[in-house]
Order: structure tokens, then sequence, then C-alpha cells
């Protein structure tokens, strides 16, 4: 495939920042990118962290995709990329329950309306959609599956029903998408209620870091750079309508904290607190062997060079760190 230009949706995102960054520096395609808010300071935007400039290669819009769809689609047309990656949506699983009409207006109809016009846009040769594991519920070593869904929260649902929409597309009209769904991604740049920043803040600030059921949640935990990565391989090598799965191997929360601490050379005993049990945390441990057999991809960043990379990004950068918020803040 040909590509000149690529459109990232939700480039403000902590991943979609990431790729538009990625692509700059690996690739010379052009890149726009659309997000509903103004670009953020720049410690939490890597194409624009300790630069001077905007890169010229890439372009910023302003705009929702649930207020300003006819805006996006005259620029889609203007532009005519040949790929558009999908990072926009409402994805927090607690807050979903307060408010889900907000996730299923974004996550489910935003999507529905953005793909129905750009269906028989034929200079679109990929469409990636971001999605999520949840939308198969709890599951272990489980392979790629687009007809398999089981969401146990309104914010799995929504995405579920997403996701089905643009696999009717494919189905009827040869829509060209490809799924991507990662376990737990982090890095530098990331909002800093996600447990790395947040317990690195906690350590630095003396604060007690809560474990709740008693630490032995299991998680998997992908670096960004691996997953930008995997994402430029569907782009050029992905089949249309399957689903690859970005993952590493899950541990428990109590051994990530422990790692935390140790890159911060900080005493575990004396930097956690044990808490009671909270609402069902469920485990999302995907197999990815189709990435690694069709994409030749596999995480490559240790989970503990990963970790000293954010608290390093944290120390660097403490005076901007300690006056941004700490708790996820919610935008319908």
């Amino acid at each position: 495939m040909n590509i000149k230009k690529v459109l990232i949706i939700g480039s403000n995102s902590f991943s979609g920042s990431h790729l538009v960054n990625y692509l700059l520096e690996n690739t010379k395609f052009k890149v726009a990118g659309i997000s509903r808010s103004q670009e953020y300071d720049s410690i939490f935007l890597p194409y624009l962290y300790k630069k001077r400039k905007r890169p010229e290669r890439f372009t910023f819009y302003q705009f929702d995709i649930n207020k300003d769809l006819r805006q996006i689609i005259n620029l889609i047309d203007s532009e005519k990329p040949e790929v558009i990656i999908n990072f926009a949506a409402q994805g927090n699983v607690q807050y979903s329950w307060t408010n889900p009409e907000h996730w299923f207006r974004t996550n489910c109809l935003g999507i529905a309306n953005l793909a129905d016009n750009l269906k028989n846009k034929k200079y679109i040769k990929k469409y990636i959609q971001v999605s999520t594991p949840e939308v198969y519920g709890p599951c272990e070593d489980f392979k790629e599956n687009s007809n398999y869904y089981n969401p146990t929260s309104p914010y799995a649902a929504s995405k579920a029903a997403g996701d089905l929409f643009l696999s009717a597309l494919f189905k009827k009209y040869d829509f060209p998408v490809s799924f991507i769904r990662s376990t737990n991604v982090y890095g530098i740049h990331q909002q800093l209620y996600r447990i790395i920043p947040r317990s690195v803040i906690y350590i630095k600030k003396g604060w007690k870091i809560p474990l709740h059921n008693g630490g032995k949640i299991m998680r998997s935990f992908v670096h960004i750079s691996d997953i930008v990565e995997g994402i430029h391989k569907v782009m050029l090598r992905g089949h249309d309508g399957d689903v690859y799965h970005f993952s590493s191997e899950p541990l428990p929360i109590k051994n990530l904290v422990e790692k935390v601490c140790d890159a911060v050379k900080a005493d575990f005993k004396n930097s956690v607190e044990f808490s009671a049990a909270r609402n069902p945390d469920f485990v999302y441990d995907l197999n990815c062997g189709k990435a690694i057999k069709e994409l030749s991809w596999k995480p490559t960043v240790s989970l503990g060079d990963g970790i000293k990379e954010v608290v390093d990004w944290i120390h660097d950068n403490w005076v901007e760190v300690v006056e941004s918020p700490l708790e996820y803040i919610h935008k319908e």
C-alpha cells in the first residue's frame, strides 16, 4: 500500500499522541490529528515535548466527533488520507456506570456516524479501530476473536457495539477496518491517574499507595513504543476485518508496585497500604499469536526499563507534574 497521508482521530490521547510522534520520526507520511480538546501541555504530548516548534508534517484540528461530524468529513474529503486510526473514546470503566449515555454517544453512535460517512470513500485503504479486551469480558490467554463479546460494564458494552457496527460495514461494504486490542498501556506522557505514574508521584510525596485485594489482582502491561510499532505494522500488513492483540505476561499489581519502588529506591513496605477488596477486578490476558505470526510483532521494552523511563520523566518535569490533575476528569 502506498501511504502518503494518515489521519489520527483522538491525537491528544496518550496512545494517539505517541503514534503521531512515532510516524513523524519513523516514516515520511504527512500526519493530521483531530481531538475535541486543545493540545495539552507539552509534557503530555510527545510530538511537542522539548521541541521549539510544531513538526512540519503534522497538522492539528480541534473537532468533536459528536458535534463536528460534517467538518470532520469535509476535512477527510479534502485531505484524502489513505489510513485513518481512531483512538477517540470515553475510556474509564468506573465512571461509565454513572453516565453510560456519554459512553454510548461517543463509543457507539459517534463511531457509527463517522464510519457510515466513510464506508464508500475509495481513497481510504485502511481504517484501524482501537478497541479493548474488555469487550471479551474476563479472559485468560484469549485468542483473537471478532465474533465473541461478553462485556461487563457500560464502557465495554459501548465499545463492543461500536466494533460490531464496524464489522457489519466490513461484511456489507468491504470497509477496510482492522481492530487492535491491547492490555494496559503505559509509558512517559501518560495521564497521571494511571497506576504507574500515580505510584511514582505517591512515593515522591510520601503518600501510601493503596493495594486493593492485597495487590493480588493480575494485570498485563505493554510499553507504548511497542503498541505504536504494532499499529504501524497493522497499517502496512493487517488484514481487513481482523483483530490483533498486543499484550505481555500478566503479573500481580503488588509485583508491579514493587518494581516502581525499586526504580524510585523506596522501601515497598513503607510505601503501600493494603486495603479491602473492591468490586470484582477481572483478568484480561490476551494471546498475541496472530500479531506475532502475521506482523512479526513482540514486546521489546521490559517492564523494569519502562518504569525507569516514567520515573525519570516525572523527575525531570516535577514542577509541571505537581500542578497537573492526579485524578480522572470526565468530559461529556
